[in-house]
């Protein structure tokens, strides 16, 4: 039962939060300075530190439920039997997927005042990988409905 198509659309959530962990999510560049602020799932960094210039906040949390976002997903792909646990796990891994949402956001608006108030910084590829994510469990939740359908159907003509 491993082989279903829910159990694909898992592992794929899983590699995407695990890949927010690993590329950028935020970055800007103010020309006049030469300075560029980069936010990961881990931290800030800065190519040409300035004076007085400090990482805004701990961005960990982005990483924490990055991480146990693609920890719910892969512990769900073996929970096939019960899927009543798999829908469970399913609104949980939701939720931790808009908290790290949330949380890339909130931290990006906490960059945009540390370097040039009137430049704006840019999204990158791993600010977008959340809302993949939340598409595929949204997709994988919808066909554990549709297997937990079938076995009530099969039920009733026994």
């Amino acid at each position: 039962m491993i082989q279903r198509i829910q159990s694909v659309f898992l592992l794929l959530l899983a590699l995407c939060m695990l890949a927010v962990l690993f590329l950028p999510l935020w970055q800007k560049a103010d020309p006049t300075t030469g300075q560029e602020l980069t936010m990961t799932a881990l931290g800030f960094s800065y190519n040409k530190p300035g004076v007085g210039l400090t990482p805004p906040g701990n961005v960990w949390l982005i990483a924490l439920f990055a991480g146990a976002s693609a920890a719910v997903a892969l512990f769900e792909i073996f929970q096939f039997r019960n899927r009543f646990l798999q829908l469970k796990l399913g609104m949980l891994n939701l939720l931790l997927i808009l908290c790290t949402i949330g949380a890339g956001f909130y931290f990006s608006t906490l960059g945009e005042q540390a370097l040039n108030v009137k430049m704006l910084g840019s999204y990158q590829a791993g600010f977008y990988l959340p809302t993949l994510a939340l598409m595929l469990n949204l997709l994988a939740n919808r066909f554990i409905r549709r297997d937990e359908q079938l076995v009530r159907s099969m039920d009733r003509l026994r």
